[in-house]
């Protein structure tokens, strides 16, 4: 029996566990894998002493995500910032290099390297409100009306076809094509753009650091918070239906990190038509076809810098990754993909045996597509460190129809659990100041398909967590630190 359930040990559903166990109830939580982790798992995929990221890799919101930082995430694992937080090469041997140092990242960029620092130095300055504005629901006054503001007037720019006007020449432009295309969506577009700037922003603030181990080690730390707060972690169980689990579990409050769609499988028996309705409607995404690679050495990128970016993006420049993504919005296959790659050796040794590599990529595909793009990746890796294909030692690729088998989250491949665009920002799922909570009592949605939606954050099952420990229980939201278990003030 339990006071609480939490379905799903991704790290919004690890979060809410925390959220829950912390504020002094007995919580059990329910994983369908043998593992915890969801989008934060890490394993050997190709060879032994390989160890890859399966699915997220490298985290811009570990150091600067409210749940993150009231955890202290930083205090319980070890987190490589990289001087770099990500390169975007280009032909010719050139890449626009965007240092953690705002500074040098706009010295680099000669004549444009003044426009993009006006760009996104504001919104470094008021980082406290972007985040504010940013990590929750979009349906409330921001703190800091300025900061939204600001986003806001960027957002509109880059978001449309004046994305290019405040630049002369290609690098820039490209590099802030290259951070929006992690949102998967149109280009330009709102809600590409916003995403695009927040993660801009943040690379030249706290950085996008590394997890030392792989990105398990964030589920392991909040997992190993859980259980030492009395929580329960039951693997490889599928929970089919909400009612049942209430009556096997006792609980008043179940939290599901789950797609609207299982939502409405799970528990249309106890949910209005309308809302049925509304999760139904919901829309998901493009979806994405990714490698793993075990290389016996260091990638030869032909710009030396790039050998200390852990994230690049590869595509060239803005205007060919814009054609890129759209043709896939549109069901097509680009000759010519957006490459996002993450090569976490360049921090951490511990991911292959001594000299040799792990290195993760993944492309845009169709939704649902079946076809294996590993020889495009390659290829477009190539192209910009030649020799590339001779340390391959072995490599593996997963479609964008087989992720669902590894995250049921991942529908037809889409990695942010629902298409990610202005309207369906407001709208995830529904437009509420508690979108979180669902018409059934006591029955709350907490994945990345609830504010703010994807990323590595735990923002979505702590929201819902809380809005649970309010509505279900009365009660308010605990310190997550370690150091103490006081409440917080409500």
């Amino acid at each position: 029996m339990a006071d609480a359930v939490v379905v799903g040990a991704g790290p919004n559903g690890l979060a809410a566990a925390v959220t829950l166990a912390r504020a002094g109830l007995d919580v059990r939580l329910f994983e369908a894998k043998d593992t915890v982790g969801g989008g934060t798992r890490t394993g050997e995929a190709t060879l032994p002493g390989f160890r890859h990221d399966i699915c997220s890799a490298v985290h811009p919101m570990a150091l600067a995500s409210p749940f993150f930082r009231a955890f202290e995430l930083d205090r319980r694992i070890e987190l490589a910032v990289p001087a770099i937080s990500y390169g975007h090469p280009l032909d010719g041997g050139r890449a626009g290099i965007a240092w953690r140092d705002l500074d040098r990242t706009v010295d680099e960029l000669g004549p444009d390297g003044r426009a993009y620092g006006a760009l996104l130095r504001p919104l470094l300055r008021r980082l406290d409100g972007v985040i504010d504005f940013t990590q929750h629901g979009l349906v409330r006054l921001p703190r800091d009306p300025l900061a939204a503001v600001l986003l806001g007037l960027r957002t509109l720019e880059q978001g449309t076809a004046g994305w290019n006007l405040r630049f002369r020449q290609d690098t820039a432009p490209a590099m802030l094509a290259g951070v929006a295309a992690h949102a998967i969506g149109r280009l330009p577009g709102l809600g590409t753009a916003g995403a695009g700037l927040l993660l801009g922003t943040l690379a030249h603030a706290a950085g996008w650091p590394v997890p030392i181990g792989g990105s398990q080690a964030i589920a392991d730390a909040l997992a190993a918070d859980f259980t030492a707060h009395g929580g329960r972690i039951t693997l490889g169980r599928t929970v089919t239906s909400v009612r049942e689990l209430r009556a096997e579990t006792g609980a008043a409050a179940v939290v599901l990190d789950v797609t609207p769609r299982a939502l409405v499988s799970m528990a249309a028996d106890e949910l209005p038509q309308r809302y049925i309705r509304s999760m139904e409607s919901f829309k998901y995404g493009a979806g994405v076809c990714k490698v793993d690679y075990a290389l016996s050495g260091p990638v030869p990128w032909t710009n030396a810098d790039l050998a200390g970016a852990p994230t690049l993006h590869l595509g060239g420049t803005r205007a060919a990754i814009a054609r890129a993504e759209n043709r896939v919005l549109a069901g097509g296959i680009p000759a010519d993909p957006y490459v996002l790659v993450s090569q976490p050796g360049v921090l951490d040794p511990t991911r292959a045996p001594a000299g040799q590599h792990t290195l993760w990529a993944y492309t845009h595909v169709p939704a649902g597509s079946s076809g294996d793009r590993a020889g495009a990746i390659t290829a477009q890796i190539e192209r910009f460190a030649p020799g590339f294909r001779d340390l391959v030692l072995a490599s593996r690729t997963v479609t964008a129809a087989q992720l669902p088998g590894y995250n049921a989250n991942y529908i037809g491949g889409d990695i942010s659990t629902g298409a990610v665009t202005i309207a369906q920002l407001l709208r995830r799922p529904v437009v509420a100041a508690d979108p979180w909570r669902t018409p059934a009592p006591g029955l709350y949605l907490g994945s990345a398909a609830t504010p703010p939606g994807p990323a590595v954050h735990g923002m979505c099952g702590w929201l819902a967590a809380r809005s649970a420990l309010r509505h279900t229980f009365g009660l308010p939201a605990p310190k997550l630190g370690r150091d103490g278990d006081q409440l917080a003030t409500p």
